[in-house]
């Protein structure tokens, strides 16, 4: 397999973070880990990479991310609140500059008119503030992306988000 190229979003969050000294954790629900895997496919991610929790239940969410109780049970996992939470309890947890976070529903179920295949938030969390995205992926048609469109567009996504803080966009 390749390494990664010189623009892909994952090279380029690891030299902006690199350049300004920060460290970076990451809680993924939806992604399954995939943006952990696309970050530590860079070679030297260590230097700024703290690691992650695939929290894909609620009560992980909860025990490891401080997610609290009420706000699962208020606005659900797939929701800005969630998303927020998430991002500053792994920051706290894996004692890191900067936390990123993705929650959403990936599909092909799960689903609701509410809260339809597609829809994510991601979120980052650093001493500044925190922000929050909501995304709904869907095709030039307007038809759901398949499970795995799902997860590759909200791990760009979230690193798009590092990006722009790091550029100082946001």
């Amino acid at each position: 397999m390749e390494s990664p190229e010189k623009s892909a979003l994952e090279v380029v969050v690891g030299q902006l973070l690199r350049r300004h000294g920060l460290t970076l954790a990451v809680a993924e629900s939806c992604t399954g880990g995939l943006v952990s895997h696309r970050i530590t496919d860079v070679p030297g991610s260590s230097v700024y990479y703290q690691g992650a929790v695939v929290s894909y239940s609620n009560e992980i969410k909860e025990r490891a991310l401080r997610v609290r109780r009420g706000t699962l049970e208020r606005y659900g996992a797939v929701s800005e609140q969630v998303a927020r939470e998430m991002a500053q309890g792994v920051r706290n947890a894996l004692c890191s500059d900067i936390g990123l976070a993705v929650t959403g529903v990936a599909g092909p179920d799960g689903g609701t008119p509410e809260k339809p295949v597609g829809l994510v938030y991601v979120a980052l969390a650093a001493p500044d503030g925190a922000w929050v995205e909501r995304h709904v992926w869907q095709d030039d048609q307007g038809d759901h992306l398949d499970r795995w469109e799902n997860k590759a567009s909200s791990a760009e996504a979230v690193l798009d988000l590092l990006r722009r803080y790091l550029e100082g966009q946001l």
